[in-house]
């Protein structure tokens, strides 16, 4: 793999790694067992200046691009899942205003976040609205010189933990997916309250909520961009920037489940040899590894679109998803088989890598949604209707 790293890559690998060796993997247990968020963990990213990875440096950020951020993200995943999407979330909860917003409001939020002092959230999941991101409900009504929001938003990760918060709303009912928006709400608002915490199977340390607007009003100047009618398009174009993170986190869990997959086979003994001796222990552990590095390869390249400029990059961003995430969800389910009667017991960390990788199938776009995105980009590509 380092082949493919440059310097700067490799120095991020290695901060990240040793915060990962530090305090990531020995709290990764318990962070999991008590569903607490790992606050400690992230002012250590923030003493390590790995908060603002991704953000321009114009406003505060290191300004060094989404594979660099894919690499912090692969590392702490390696270590515990859920505290790579504690991480990366920030990084989705940000494009929004990085994509589109104003001058001045990526002056007025981006510093902040890039210091790590305020965590980010990402509100376009409803009840109702998964996958059809289109059917949101949420309505936010100008009214002069402020919005006036109300409705629920549904799994919102690092709802609990955020500062910041990235809503999509309907501000014209009558004109579709047109008549969306993007509204920041900042923590504390009136009328914006933190809901019900989602026990959940996996990632667990990462808090997810319902989170609720009750005549929460918010001020205009909050509006992402300069006008009405741009939130799908904006929500649509940060999922293609931030589905290499979510690639990222498999890769990240995949590669971890494997290490420890090897290590156990070399030492666990059976038939007077270790396991690892046996041909088809080798095949797994060959295919497992093959997975994992093409995937790596495939999320570097969808990165790299990304950093060079592309203005075309929705079909590989899709495909690093689907591929990544599926080889995740393959590789910690051939671990546990490798543990045998130790993989589905919670007293090795194996089973976890399992429980953490499925959500990465789920959310961001499910992988069913992936096909359907790289269809429809292949059959435009090639003329198709």
């Amino acid at each position: 793999m380092k082949e493919l790293l440059t310097k700067k890559n490799l120095e991020y690998a290695e901060r990240t790694k040793e915060i990962a060796d530090k305090y990531v993997r020995p709290a990764a247990a318990e962070l999991d067992r008590n569903q607490t968020y790992p606050w400690e963990i992230v002012k250590k990213l923030q003493e390590a200046g790995l908060m603002g990875v991704w953000i321009p440096k114009e406003y505060g950020g290191e300004g060094d691009g989404i594979r660099n951020l894919c690499i912090v993200i692969e590392e702490l995943s390696k270590a515990c899942g859920g505290v790579g999407v504690a991480y990366a979330v920030n990084a989705l909860g940000s494009f929004p205003i990085t994509i589109h917003g104003t001058e001045e409001q990526r002056q007025r939020w981006l510093p902040a976040i890039a210091k790590g002092e305020k965590l980010v959230a990402y509100g376009l999941s409803e009840v109702e609205a998964g996958s059809d991101a289109g059917s949101i409900k949420t309505r936010a009504e100008r009214n002069g010189d402020s919005y006036t929001i109300n409705g629920d938003k549904k799994w919102t990760t690092n709802a609990g933990a955020a500062s910041i918060y990235t809503i999509y709303c309907v501000t014209n009912p009558e004109k579709g997916t047109r008549g969306i928006s993007a509204i920041v709400v900042e923590k504390g608002t009136e009328g914006f309250t933190i809901g019900k915490e989602e026990d959940k199977m996996g990632i667990r340390c990462v808090s997810l909520h319902e989170i609720h607007f009750k005549n929460c009003k918010v001020p205009a100047k909050n509006l992402l961009g300069e006008k009405e009618g741009i939130g799908f398009k904006n929500a649509m174009m940060t999922l293609d920037k931030a589905r290499p993170g979510v690639a990222a986190q498999a890769v990240g869990l995949a590669q971890g489940a494997l290490d420890l997959a090897v290590e156990y086979t070399k030492k666990r003994q059976q038939f007077g040899q270790p396991i690892a001796s046996f041909q088809g222990i080798q095949f797994m552990l060959a295919d497992m590894a093959t997975q994992v590095e093409a995937a790596r390869r495939l999320v570097y390249a969808a990165a790299d679109a990304i950093d060079a400029g592309a203005t075309h990059y929705t079909k590989i961003s899709a495909m690093c998803k689907l591929y990544a995430t599926d080889v995740a969800m393959k590789v910690t389910t051939d671990a546990v088989q490798l543990f045998g009667g130790y993989g589905y017991m919670k007293d090795y960390p194996i089973e976890k890598y399992m429980r953490d990788a499925k959500i990465t199938q789920i959310y961001e776009g499910t992988n069913q949604i992936q096909r359907i995105v790289i269809a429809k980009n292949l059959l435009k590509e090639s003329g198709s209707s």
